[in-house]
């Protein structure tokens, strides 16, 4: 993903009264901006300068200009002297991108010599953003506020953040998950309003049938096949039977096939994310496990057993996390340790968990599968690297969508498990694996989830307020009984809105 193709449209706010010398050294200050803003690799997008705004009719059209531009992702205001709010009013209605208010200003220090009034009025944001703030909460605009000198480096990464998760707001507004079958029988978490999901996410959530990707499966030849899987062995270590013909080898080939009939399917469909489930596999000789591996591995989102929300979350992870160390994965919770004082959870899956987050070089192994009824499927097994990690969930209470966030700590897994030959991550999460479990359950959360080293909480409160959805954090601070009647205030809120 080439995140320098998202755009972020610069507004610097003025008036007229101040007369055109004063406009011509805001517009020269928003160009040195906007020059260094560029410069900065903790910026993934483009920022874009747009004339200074300083009447209703040039604001507004401003706003239209950036809802038509399909490469603009956010628009960054900031008023660099006193731009009077009643004049963005008519542009804020219409603004359909996220909005990032950057209270800033462009000398770093008071000049206590020669301070006078013409460069009060040239230098006031103080003044100008305090009006520009109060028209955003009088009209109830969602939006991140970002205060500090423009040079610093914190503000760079907090500008960083909100670049990410607005590229990640506007790729699912053009993208598709493809769900191959439908949710697994009689689980509740993978169901949803996929109508609301587009409402809110811009996701367009449909079904393709197992056996369109069972056709394209059999069109694979075994010469598509042996070409990737010499990628496979120099990415990946291979189990001794996987490199010489045998049946072995021949199930690590029928996965390859897997992977290029469904990155055909996704390349017709326009197709971002995708799920499937081991109860519909008729065509298919294994349930996709190495392939939904390597496609996570290429950027795109996955949810089993028809989870398609936790499959978009994926998605938008990923993009969030373009270019920076650390990786994305879907993730399920599986069993826990309770040695006291050494408290921890135990994630994995079935088949599907991405490579991104691996400890070290992942090697592909072939064993049975125990549930689905098909042939031995080949997968990446391996250990997640230790680190600082988040947990996300996405989750839908019928009147409107949740999004759960845990902050984690993935520990080395020092223990042999040379019987459950998958892939897996061992955290403990905070505050402690007990009050963790009982806020995670509290709050509806799933066993499914995104599990990501590359991006911390902030990123995705970004992208959750960005698309009007309730965010919940449970962090070293969170306290059990605290959090309960938050959930009660934040219900009241949803409730009116």
């Amino acid at each position: 993903m080439d995140l320098k193709k998202f755009e972020y449209w610069f507004i610097v706010g003025s008036q007229d009264l101040y007369g055109d010398e004063t406009l011509r050294q805001v517009a020269q200050h928003a160009r040195i901006m906007t020059d260094d803003f560029n410069k900065d690799p903790q910026l993934p997008g483009a920022v874009v300068l747009k004339p200074t705004a300083i009447t209703p009719a040039g604001i507004r059209s401003l706003f239209e200009e950036a809802a038509a531009c399909s490469a603009c992702a956010g628009i960054i205001t900031w008023m660099h002297t006193f731009s009077p709010s009643k004049m963005w009013i008519q542009g804020l209605a219409v603004n359909r991108k996220p909005l990032l208010h950057l209270h800033t200003q462009f000398n770093r220090d008071i000049p206590w010599a020669s301070i006078d009034m013409d460069f009060m009025n040239l230098n006031q944001s103080a003044h100008g953003d305090r009006e520009h703030g109060y028209i955003h909460a009088r009209m109830n605009l969602p939006r991140k506020i970002a205060a500090g000198f423009w040079q610093d480096s914190e503000l760079r990464r907090r500008i960083g953040v909100w670049m990410r998760a607005a590229a990640a707001k506007h790729d699912g507004m053009n993208k598709v998950v493809l769900r191959l079958g439908d949710n697994m029988r009689e689980v509740a978490v993978t169901e949803g309003d996929k109508v609301e999901a587009q409402m809110k996410f811009g996701w367009q959530v449909n079904t393709w049938g197992i056996g369109e990707l069972a056709a394209r499966y059999a069109k694979i030849s075994d010469a598509q096949a042996e070409k990737l899987a010499e990628e496979y062995g120099v990415s990946y270590e291979l189990a001794s039977g996987l490199k010489q013909a045998g049946k072995a080898r021949s199930a690590m080939l029928e996965q390859a096939k897997i992977e290029i009939a469904l990155k055909e399917m996704f390349e017709t469909e326009n197709a971002g994310a995708f799920t499937t489930t081991f109860q519909d596999l008729h065509g298919l000789p294994q349930l996709p496990g190495l392939a939904a591996q390597r496609l996570m591995e290429q950027g795109y989102g996955f949810g089993a057993e028809g989870d398609w929300k936790q499959s978009m979350l994926t998605r938008s992870a990923k993009v969030m996390a373009e270019g920076l160390p650390g990786g994305v994965s879907f993730m399920e919770d599986y069993t826990y340790h309770f040695e006291t004082g050494n408290e921890a959870a135990l994630g994995a899956h079935m088949l599907e968990i991405c490579p991104s987050i691996a400890e070290g070089k992942p090697r592909i192994e072939v064993y049975p599968l125990g549930i689905g009824g098909k042939a031995d499927p080949a997968r990446m097994v391996f250990n997640a690297a230790p680190g600082q990690a988040v947990l996300a969930t996405l989750i839908d209470l019928g009147s409107r969508f949740r999004m759960i966030v845990n902050e984690i700590e993935t520990i080395k897994i020092t223990n042999d498990m040379p019987r459950l030959p998958v892939a897996r991550a061992l955290w403990k999460p905070y505050p402690n694996l007990y009050d963790a479990a009982e806020c995670w359950i509290l709050c509806g959360g799933t066993h499914h989830s995104v599990y990501t080293t590359a991006l911390t909480s902030e990123y995705f409160r970004d992208w959750a307020e960005m698309c009007g959805v309730e965010f919940v954090l449970i962090d070293k601070n969170t306290n059990v009984n605290r959090l309960k009647d938050e959930l009660k205030w934040s219900g009241a809120y949803y409730g009116r809105i």
